[in-house]
């Protein structure tokens, strides 16, 4: 009996052996164009790999993710997805910024964005019902939150008249965004000055272009400003301008408000859009869904620092507040 147990166990590792080696040759390649750094993205992608284990897919075994960062600058973006056409993933998990390049390298593998400021306004998908195409996913319905921030940014400073906006004009999706910003902004009375940048090395400058003094300054998300969280805030510190940003990331280099949808949340819900494609869903019949999650968080640290007294009421709605 102990000899048949024995051989029973090498013939039982004998097959499974193979078995493993051809589940981890039949890994499905999944391609991650990451906009911004490891760093900045590192609670995302967490979220994400995560997610996908919950829904049966471990990294490594049965799915291979390849990382590419494009580190904020959007001229990456065409060099990794033709990468990834190379490598033939079988899907393309990224963010709005970066959908144009990856449909201009492939109208076939499938493209998931996790986030995407408003994707039928700035041409990514048809309609929010029917994507149509390789594309679809997730939209943060950023710019529908604008006048959100404003209002927030008042009840902390009552007496505020003259805003700043920061944003990455290269970047169609903030130009919408200003657009919407300038709206609010005029129903609220305020005055507006726009700082524009395309690149890292235009931040500074553009700080050095306030001919006025305003007194606060909405910063425009994408894969630029997210990269240059730091250097907008120290820069930001030194005019004495309190921030207000799309999400919590930016206030962990030392911004003072963001409110918006929980990105996290989002890179969750878009592994389950690739964990449909790889079952065999196309991209063409997956509706594009909506944030269900909004986020408030403060940096009292950083009010201290501006002297800003934030009140006891809007401090009860923070979902975070960092001290």
């Amino acid at each position: 009996m102990r000899r048949r147990g024995f051989i029973a166990l090498l013939g039982g590792a004998a097959v499974s052996w193979p078995l493993t080696a051809r589940a981890q040759q039949a890994a499905m390649p999944i391609g991650f164009l990451g906009a911004s750094t490891p760093l900045a993205w590192s609670r995302w992608s967490a979220a994400f790999v995560q997610r996908l284990r919950e829904l049966g897919w471990v990294e490594g075994r049965t799915v291979a993710i390849e990382y590419r960062w494009a580190e904020g600058r959007s001229e990456r973006y065409a060099e990794i997805a033709a990468e990834f056409v190379r490598l033939k993933v079988d899907v393309i998990l990224t963010v709005g910024g970066a959908v144009v390049a990856a449909q201009q390298a492939t109208s076939v593998i499938p493209i998931v964005f996790a986030i995407a400021i408003d994707p039928v306004e700035t041409g990514l998908v048809a309609s929010l019902g029917r994507p149509g195409g390789n594309v679809t996913g997730l939209s943060m319905q950023a710019t529908d939150l604008a006048g959100k921030r404003l209002e927030l940014l008042r009840e902390v400073l009552p007496g505020l008249q003259r805003l700043a906006i920061l944003a990455n004009v290269g970047y169609l999706a903030s130009v919408v965004e200003i657009g919407k910003v300038q709206a609010a902004a005029r129903k609220l009375a305020y005055e507006v000055d726009i700082l524009e940048i395309r690149r890292t090395e235009d931040i500074a400058p553009a700080f050095g272009t306030l001919k006025s003094a305003p007194q606060a300054l909405y910063v425009c998300g994408g894969a630029l400003t997210t990269a240059n969280s730091a250097r907008i805030n120290t820069l930001a510190m030194s005019a004495r301008l309190p921030t207000i940003y799309p999400d919590r990331l930016f206030l962990e280099a030392g911004g003072f408000m963001a409110y918006g949808a929980n990105n996290s949340d989002l890179f969750r819900r878009a592994a389950d859009y690739v964990d449909k494609i790889l079952r065999g869903a196309k991209a063409a019949d997956l509706p594009v869904e909506q944030p269900t999650r909004f986020d408030l968080a403060i940096n009292l640290i950083t009010a201290k620092a501006l002297g800003i007294t934030v009140p006891p009421s809007l401090l009860a709605r923070a979902d975070e507040v960092i001290e």
